[in-house]
């Protein structure tokens, strides 16, 4: 499908690190290092538009904290990329975060990047003031906040679910992998997700890392249902997705017609296009 939009990708190369206890590895074997080699992935893929994230993953905080300025660097090389800022809600990353919100109002940024991978949780009281300040800057920059989700601990649906009752009457959400796993799934599709949107919740997503049968259900629900059709975005997740995958999954549940259109293209166009 040509002419597609890329709600959540990363750009930057992370230190080897011996994940689980084992030797240390680099498992985002896709990573980019360079605007270069992302734009260059754009070209190959047909990918129009693009949001792009600081990589993280190893559980320290200055590495995804240093690469705000490259995501910066991007979306001021080149129209096609929409920048995400790195932000922390713990108390110890306070000073990290402050500098990357005073980056918050410059040309390309789109949206604030939250993960409760690297500690923390929304539930917390520790980190509410954070988060207060994280969603304040979202809302007066008019910002987008990204939050990855996936089962259990601090990124589950259920206490992720508190974030979107708190901020999203305001302030745009986008739930990062719609879950990431079965159970979450099922409550979002089940009815969480319709009745945020019912609730007038500035809700998003994207169903990368999605299990197979969750766009389908999703696309169906959206067309039973008659709501959500432009709360859904396609997104790659690169290095941690792969590209061509994501896509397929998402076109054999999108089809080619208004839904496919709002999914690879529209939604992003209103929510990052500017």
């Amino acid at each position: 499908m040509s002419g597609h939009r890329d709600a959540h990708r990363h750009l930057g190369r992370l230190p080897a690190f011996p994940f689980y206890g084992g030797p240390a590895v680099n498992p985002d074997t896709t990573a980019r290092a360079t605007v270069k080699e992302l734009l260059a992935d754009l070209d190959a893929e047909g990918t129009e538009r693009a949001l792009v994230l600081p990589n993280y993953g190893v559980p320290d905080p200055d590495v995804a904290f240093a690469l705000n300025e490259l995501v910066i660097e991007a979306a001021q090389a080149d129209d096609r990329i929409r920048a995400g800022l790195w932000v922390s809600p713990k108390e110890s990353d306070a000073e990290r975060t402050a500098g990357a919100l005073a980056l918050a109002g410059e040309d390309g940024v789109r949206a604030l990047k939250l993960s409760f991978l690297l500690g923390g949780a929304p539930d917390d009281e520790s980190c509410r003031a954070g988060l207060d300040t994280i969603f304040a800057a979202a809302r007066a920059h008019d910002l987008v906040v990204h939050v990855h989700t996936s089962p259990g601990a601090a990124s589950d649906i259920d206490r992720v679910g508190d974030l979107v009752e708190r901020y999203a009457d305001d302030v745009a959400l986008h739930l990062v992998h719609f879950g990431g796993g079965m159970s979450g799934h099922i409550k979002l599709v089940g009815g969480r997700f319709f009745d945020w949107i019912s609730a007038g919740k500035r809700v998003y997503t994207d169903l990368s890392w999605a299990i197979g049968f969750a766009p389908h259900w999703l696309a169906a629900e959206i067309d039973r249902r008659g709501i959500g059709g432009d709360r859904v975005l396609f997104a790659s997740d690169q290095p941690w997705g792969d590209f061509a995958g994501e896509h397929a999954r998402m076109a054999g549940a999108a089809g080619d017609g208004a839904l496919a259109d709002l999914i690879f293209r529209d939604t992003f166009d209103v929510l990052y296009g500017r």
